[in-house]
């Protein structure tokens, strides 16, 4: 029997988030409210009138049409709405993995995978973005690790923790090493669209070879965690075979939540919300990388092109989960420490954030930094 893995971070997460009075291990920006997207008396009142039945099991179609639009040539047909881009890619490596198949991923990553994975008792074998590449993808690597028994090749791109985003030449070396051997290619693209450099939005793998499921949600670009929204868009056999098995883990998603989700993808709505979105980013960053700075020689950053969260490298002789917990026990602020990524000695500090809520919670890291050196 394959022992259990947990998810440490979502662990700690879980225990942690709404206890601690600073959260600087969230991974979106600052959550929106109903009324931030919503201010049509019709549209309240039609909100107001919806009964709470079981809502269509792989979601409304009006939701469905919403998030085909967002890929070329997709229709509702390709897609399955979930509960957050969670139950996607569980799902996901249900259906398309078996027990002693082979999965290549890219590394450092959100782990959720690498532990449905291996908790499935598949054999996982990473390829690596180089921190000294800028975060790059080693492709050499990555045709290194692929063989012939490779099932699946899981990317997250925009990435977390490092905010990297693949040029169009590393995407299709990615679809290349897919092609080649016949393995589905999973793309986690929950940052797609909280890009902090550029108004364009991230291009998805989605229509790039027959092979892909694009994952994605409502938590990270839009600042709506708390709809539990996401979805999987792939070829329709396969939508139907996963949506098969979300019969057996919750069914469906909650209705008020596809009507809230349908709004707030609507052509009206979204552009504004993807705004909000980029001006937490852009302007907490500058706060975030200003604090870095003044601890001079004590931290490495390579610039996050998208998403909320830094991903830091400092020089301290301490473990990052000995430091990650000396600060949630003696500071009251969680952050995620780079263990929870497999790499040491890197801190994924959220600056997505109000500015003061942010600068509060960096000064108490502060604190502890300047006990540890002293």
């Amino acid at each position: 029997m394959v022992t259990f893995q947990p998810f440490d971070q979502e662990r700690v997460m879980s225990k942690w988030e709404n206890v601690v009075k600073y959260n600087l291990a969230e991974s979106g920006v600052h959550p929106a409210t109903v009324r931030d997207f919503i201010d049509d008396p019709a549209v309240i009142d039609d909100l107001l009138a919806t009964e709470l039945n079981y809502v269509q099991a792989n979601g409304i179609i009006e939701l469905r049409e919403q998030i085909a639009a967002l890929y070329p040539d997709a229709s509702p047909d390709n897609v399955l709405v979930t509960v957050g881009c969670a139950e996607a890619n569980y799902l996901a490596i249900q259906t398309l993995l078996a027990p002693g198949d082979e999965m290549v991923m890219m590394l450092p990553n959100y782990m959720q995978i690498w532990g449905i994975a291996n908790n499935l008792g598949v054999q996982v074998k990473g390829f690596h973005l180089r921190e000294e590449e800028g975060w790059a993808p080693d492709l050499d690597q990555l045709a290194d690790v692929v063989s012939g028994q490779t099932k699946l090749i899981a990317v997250c791109n925009p990435n977390n923790p490092t905010g990297h985003i693949l040029t169009e030449a590393e995407m299709q070396a990615v679809v290349e090493a897919a092609d080649k051997v016949g393995a589905w290619l999973l793309a986690d693209e929950v940052y797609a669209g909280a890009e902090r450099l550029s108004d364009e939005q991230t291009p998805s793998f989605w229509g790039r070879y027959e092979r892909v499921l694009a994952n994605n949600s409502l938590s990270k670009a839009y600042g709506l965690p708390g709809l539990r929204i996401g979805w999987v868009v792939g070829p329709p056999d396969t939508v139907d075979d996963i949506w098969a098995r979300h019969e057996y883990t919750t069914i469906g998603t909650t209705m008020l939540a596809n009507k809230l989700a349908a709004i707030a993808l609507s052509p009206q709505v979204r552009p504004r919300i993807i705004k909000r979105t980029r001006d937490y980013i852009r302007r907490g960053f500058p706060i975030l990388d200003g604090w870095l700075e003044s601890h001079e020689g004590l931290f490495d950053l390579v610039p996050p092109q998208a998403a909320a969260i830094a991903f830091a490298r400092y020089h301290l002789r301490i473990n990052s989960t000995e430091l990650a917990e000396r600060l949630m026990h003696d500071k009251s602020v969680l952050i995620v420490p780079g263990d929870h990524f497999g790499m040491d000695h890197h801190l994924r500090i959220s600056y997505g954030l109000q500015p003061d809520y942010l600068r509060a919670g960096l000064e108490r890291i502060r604190e502890l930094l300047v006990e540890l050196q002293g």
